[in-house]
């Protein structure tokens, strides 16, 4: 299998489930800021002009969460659990996650690591404040469900976690006002007791010498 990434959010979901489950990976890097994105080659492969993207075979597989099913599906593992119950939760919290939590977390990654990284210029502070108020609002919803539980589906790891928790490793960097949320932050340090959650992304090859 291959899988085209780069150290963006995205990809961080799948790499650090990847790393976790010991799934077997050519990964091959694409460098979003030289635009090998948008380069004829890989749209080919997404002609969303995204990463991730997994290739298995036959099978092209765009989007996040889907290749994460895939992985655990394929791997035998019960982060993707074999009951309608527990599958359907999971869908609950991934929709929920774009929807909601990780759509006004990731505003706030856009507006203070990615714009300064591509040189679009400073932080919006109208966006910046509205982003806030709302990611304020979902994380607490995440911190009461998360008060008498280790994972989102209780005792159980899940891909819900790794999708959903996947802002947290940037908080300070993105300002995540996560702070105020204990039940969070205790969630995202047992999420970094695990090797793959800490250190997803593969080793960047050498240079050429």
């Amino acid at each position: 299998m291959k899988l085209y990434y780069a150290e963006t959010m995205n990809p961080r979901k799948v790499c650090a489930l990847a790393k976790y489950l010991g799934v077997p990976l050519e990964f091959v890097r694409v460098d979003l800021a030289r635009g090998e994105h948008r380069r004829p080659e890989f749209l080919a492969v997404n002609p969303n002009g995204k990463v991730p993207v997994l290739v298995d075979g036959d099978l092209v597989l765009w989007e996040s969460t889907a290749i994460m099913v895939h992985l655990a599906v394929r791997a035998g593992s019960d982060l993707w659990p074999s009951d309608p119950a527990g599958q359907v939760e999971i869908l609950r919290w991934l929709s929920w996650d774009l929807t909601h939590f990780s759509r006004h977390g990731a505003s706030l990654y856009f507006e203070h690591i990615i714009k300064p990284f591509v040189g679009l210029g400073e932080p919006v502070p109208a966006v910046v404040d509205e982003a806030t108020r709302f990611f304020r609002n979902f994380a607490g919803v995440l911190d009461a469900h998360l008060a008498d539980r280790q994972f989102l589906l209780g005792d159980r790891l899940s891909i819900a976690d790794f999708s959903v928790g996947v802002l947290l490793p940037w908080a300070r960097e993105a300002h995540l006002p996560i702070e105020d949320f204990p039940h969070i932050v205790r969630w995202h340090e047992r999420m970094m007791a695990l090797p793959g959650w800490r250190d997803p992304f593969p080793a960047p090859m050498p240079a050429a010498a």
